[in-house]
């Protein structure tokens, strides 16, 4: 079969690669779309060092069941589906306690570190456990599908602030900061606050749901925050993971409120602890999705979450390369890409 391949950092080749090995309680999938993650474009120059070559990366999919193993009882060839990005065990304590996204033999969906190799979906078929493959209706066309695994990052980090939230500030409008909005108004916050330094993004903002948007080199957002929320929003959710960007959600909240911590570019940042300390205030952490992929897709069905406005380009896997190279240079514009494998 075909995989688009990252046969060396920054040099990616679509060639053949074998298929994939299909157990008693595996779903053989065959891939028709496939989104490129910010994570994957940080794999592509090794700097986040869970890629390592040879790898085919790619997490953001959905397609067709090919085939099925002996044992799987759920679905059937020719369904249509997606599936999450975490391998969990099912066996665990994390696992029992239904945290199945911190589970300790947790594996990843195209990612290749040191300590395991899990190959993705950047390729025509890719096999997968019957427990983490959901059925999709067919109002939701595949590219938007491909679109399941990001919205269920985003409302699981919504489902760890506390809600309903007065006011809520969004930092960063990005692919996560823009589904982070509207999962927000899907689950009934007040007014949405969106914070980011480009105003294309913050203009995208404002059509999918932030009633406020604030460019930080323009105004002196803290105080303009507390200004319209009379003292403070009840929660920032931080979706970029670096300093400047963690220190503005911190600054926004009132005394008392919370700060989810979505993002995850960075290792280490500075924290204001003195304000967090003598605030009161509360640090949330968000990994991954933990059971939102069946409400990610109703919300998707129904359109109180739109990916359209999101997906940049939809393009075939052959022009993989190209546009990994578009995605590092941080090309204007460049939000979300569709392979089609």
């Amino acid at each position: 079969m075909r995989a688009l391949v990252l046969s060396e950092y920054k040099h990616l080749d679509v060639r053949d690669v074998p298929e994939p090995a299909v157990g008693d309680a595996d779903v053989l999938v065959r891939v028709r779309a496939c989104g490129i993650c910010g994570s994957d474009v940080h794999g592509y120059d090794g700097s986040s060092g869970r890629r390592i070559p040879p790898a085919v990366m790619g997490h953001e999919a959905a397609g067709v069941v090919e085939r099925i193993g002996a044992a799987v009882e759920h679905v059937s060839p020719g369904d249509r589906v997606t599936f999450d990005s975490t391998v969990s065990c099912g066996r665990c304590d994390y696992c029992r306690a239904h945290r199945s996204n911190l589970c300790d033999q947790r594996k990843v969906l195209g990612v290749s570190c040191a300590d395991y190799r899990r190959a993705g979906a950047f390729a025509e078929l890719i096999a997968v456990p019957e427990h983490i493959v959901y059925r999709l209706p067919d109002e939701v066309p595949f590219e938007h599908a491909a679109m399941v695994e990001p919205v269920s990052v985003a409302v699981h980090a919504v489902a760890r602030a506390p809600m309903p939230a007065r006011d809520a500030v969004v930092v960063g409008a990005g692919t996560i900061g823009l589904l982070v909005i509207q999962a927000l108004r899907a689950a009934g916050a007040g007014r949405v606050i969106a914070v980011d330094v480009d105003e294309g993004k913050l203009a995208l903002a404002r059509r999918l749901g932030a009633e406020v948007t604030l460019n930080p080199t323009a105004v002196d957002l803290p105080s303009e925050v507390r200004r319209l929320t009379e003292g403070g929003a009840d929660v920032a959710l931080e979706c970029v993971g670096a300093t400047e960007p963690i220190q503005t959600a911190v600054a926004c909240v009132r005394k008392g409120g919370s700060v989810v911590l979505v993002g995850n570019a960075s290792p280490g940042i500075q924290l204001p602890l003195q304000a967090v300390v003598t605030g009161e205030l509360t640090l949330l952490g968000t990994c991954a999705s933990n059971g939102e992929y069946p409400r990610a897709i109703e919300l998707l069905r129904t359109g109180a979450i739109d990916v359209r406005p999101l997906i940049t380009l939809v393009a075939p896997l052959a022009d993989g390369p190209a546009l990994f190279e578009r995605l590092y240079a941080r090309e204007p514009g460049l939000m979300k890409v569709i392979l089609l494998p």
